[in-house]
């Protein structure tokens, strides 16, 4: 059912909540020990009621039977509330490790999972998983304690009537677990098409623009209906295989049922037993049956939480972001210096980055140019040490940046490129994202009048603390790029990185992104990467790369002069 990683990995969110789920067990063995009273009660009023008459008052039946049921209820309510808080906090710890996992896992995880998984094992699964097993746990310990209760009063008031029951047992072991290995088959089956699904939907929430600019709806609709069949068949499956349980399993018990039914009958006829024992003990052995249907019931759930289960716990496998340096580097005067630093992506025919020497001064604007593929982005990933050299070396300041913690490392750079990112929130909360001293107002207004978003943001209601959105639904495309232009000045980093800033802005944006350029020119180390050459003309340097190696560089007049590769782009684009 469980594998003993999995198994042992749950155990250690169970057991801080020790005490509150032994008072669950607790209140629940009371609320089942009352349940044998009831046939012993039976038994109690008919003998005394139909031999010597009542010798108690006849209001005190009702009060006693309502009573029993009271205390039943009570003790039943307290497990279940406890058993369930229980849980509700197994399910945050869950959730909390979960998450940490998210955002410390090394950036090769997020080539593998999408968003949709990502909410999916961190907000559904632990709910779903604790869920299903906080109710499988109480059906367990109250179902079962009742049937051990009411079993122990079948035995004493007829032990080898009883005992005849368990004849059915071994075949009943047998036929459970044959049906048990192909329900785990099936339910992991079941549980790797739901993820594709939600893979399915996620990839039509996230790209609904293109979608819908490609026609493809059809073509999404079919994609998905697809998939979901597939999980409809895998669930029917597994329902299939699960209703089996139930039926063998009540089959099974009823053979043993029906032979002691029998016998009781026939000891009664015989006069062994009185009118009250033989009531008492047809009304117990009835009783058995609902909670052994409740217990053959539990199975599926069980098996389908640790089938979740497992696959939440995959993702805290994920193997974190390497942060194995551990110098500090307060103040960074912005020197970045690559020595023939190698890349290799897992897979790729060829490096990223081959033998690599770039060397850019503190203050110096440089811009990085190239066709796609030449490397100019990875030259971020690995200032960022989103990615690792596999040789050479890359320097801060004339420190090995592998050396350096990575918060110590990343706080003195900022990063706007072309894929902006947002977050749920205000204006003021997205430019002051993760401040330690909290939101600045009158610094939020100083960077919104740089970013020439001031103006917009007085007509929204609110001001700055206007809601902006879903990654920044209510803004228009430049005046998202010019939050995250804000966003970085308030960072305040020293070397700044405009990766293809401008690419999809209009004539009135781009002029922003160049003024903010303009403005950060001498007194911040700017790296500019762009395919719009005319962005990049007033760098005090400019490197050509191709295939992961510098391959010209110089200022623009120079590159121009020499009549190669960077002449031929920029009379290309200006043929445009």
């Amino acid at each position: 059912m469980a594998d003993d990683d999995t198994t042992q990995r749950l155990l250690k969110y169970v057991r801080p909540r020790w005490r509150m789920l032994l008072a669950a067990v607790v209140f629940f063995l009371i609320s089942s020990a009352v349940e044998p009273l009831v046939p012993a009660l039976f038994k109690k009023l008919i003998d005394s009621g139909f031999k010597d008459g009542l010798k108690y008052p006849l209001w005190s039946v009702p009060l006693v039977v309502i009573g029993l049921f009271v205390i039943r209820g009570t003790f039943n309510f307290a497990g279940t509330y406890l058993m369930s808080s229980a849980t509700s906090l197994i399910v945050l710890d869950l959730r909390r490790d979960l998450m940490r996992a998210l955002v410390q896992a090394d950036a090769k995880l997020f080539t593998m999972i999408g968003p949709g998984i990502a909410v999916g094992k961190v907000i559904n699964d632990p709910q779903v998983a604790s869920g299903s097993l906080g109710s499988s746990l109480i059906t367990i310990i109250r179902d079962a304690s009742t049937l051990m209760f009411l079993v122990a009063y079948l035995i004493y008031l007829n032990a080898q009537l009883t005992l005849i029951a368990f004849v059915s047992m071994p075949l009943l072991a047998v036929s459970v677990k044959l049906i048990r290995k192909r329900l785990s088959m099936v339910g992991e089956a079941q549980y790797h098409a739901q993820q594709k699904l939600i893979a399915t939907v996620d990839d039509n929430a996230r790209a609904w623009r293109v979608v819908r600019t490609f026609d493809a709806m059809d073509f999404e609709l079919r994609r998905f209906d697809d998939d979901a069949n597939h999980l409809r068949r895998m669930t029917m499956k597994q329902v299939a295989t699960s209703a089996l349980v139930t039926p063998i399993t009540q089959v099974l018990a009823a053979i043993g049922v029906s032979i002691i039914l029998t016998l009781a009958i026939w000891q009664a006829s015989k006069g062994a037993s009185t009118i009250g024992e033989f009531v008492s003990f047809i009304t117990a052995l009835l009783m058995t049956i609902s909670p052994m249907r409740h217990l053959t019931d539990i199975y599926t759930p069980v098996a389908g939480s640790f089938i979740i289960l497992k696959g939440a716990f995959e993702l805290m496998n994920a193997p974190p972001e390497k942060d194995d340096g551990t110098g500090a580097l307060p103040t960074c005067e912005g020197h970045i210096a690559f020595d023939k630093a190698c890349i290799h992506y897992e897979g790729a025919n060829m490096p990223a980055l081959d033998q690599l020497t770039l060397n850019i001064k503190a203050g110096q604007t440089v811009a990085l140019v190239g066709p796609s593929g030449a490397g100019k982005s990875t030259v971020v990933s690995a200032l960022l040490r989103f990615v690792s050299p596999i040789s050479g070396q890359i320097t801060l300041d004339g420190i090995p940046i592998d050396t350096l913690k990575l918060a110590s490392l990343r706080r003195h750079f900022a990063v706007v490129s072309q894929d902006i990112v947002l977050f749920e929130g205000s204006v003021a909360q997205n430019i002051a994202y993760a401040s330690p001293a909290g939101v600045d107002r009158d610094k939020v207004e100083r960077c919104l009048r740089a970013a020439n978003l001031w103006d917009h943001v007085q007509t929204m209601p609110g001001g700055m603390d206007a809601a902006i959105g879903t990654n920044g639904s209510k803004l228009s495309g430049g005046q998202r790029q010019r939050l995250a232009i804000a966003r970085a000045l308030y960072r305040d980093a020293e070397i700044w990185i405009f990766d293809e800033a401008t690419s999809a802005l209009d004539s009135e944006s781009e002029a922003v992104v160049q003024r903010s350029i303009e403005d950060l020119r001498g007194s911040k180390t700017l790296i500019l990467i762009a395919h719009r050459l005319s962005t990049i003309r007033n760098a005090d340097r400019i490197y050509v790369m191709s295939e992961g190696k510098v391959a010209e560089q110089g200022t623009h007049a120079e590159l121009m002069a020499e009549g190669g590769i960077y002449a031929g782009m920029v009379k290309i684009q200006s043929a445009h």
